[in-house]
């Protein structure tokens, strides 16, 4: 292999909006993230709407005015 080529390969630390922290090794360093294993509705089996600039509350304006005239 050729020397020094390869990037710098240290601990990092994900941070998640949940407050859950991983410990792992990457070349880019510590990151958060908006959702993880811990809080992410396909590994906790529950229902959780993420609200992304309040995307689902005018989606759910939009078709409410639809649903009460029919």
């Amino acid at each position: 292999m050729k020397k020094d080529i390869h990037p710098d390969y240290r601990e990092a630390t994900i941070r998640c909006a949940c407050g859950a922290t991983i410990k792992t090794r990457t070349a880019i360093g510590d990151f958060k993230v908006d959702i993880c294993s811990s809080c992410h509705p396909f590994f906790t089996g529950t229902q959780k709407i993420v609200d992304a600039e309040g995307r689902v509350e005018r989606f759910r304006k939009k078709y409410a005015k639809k649903e009460a005239k029919a």
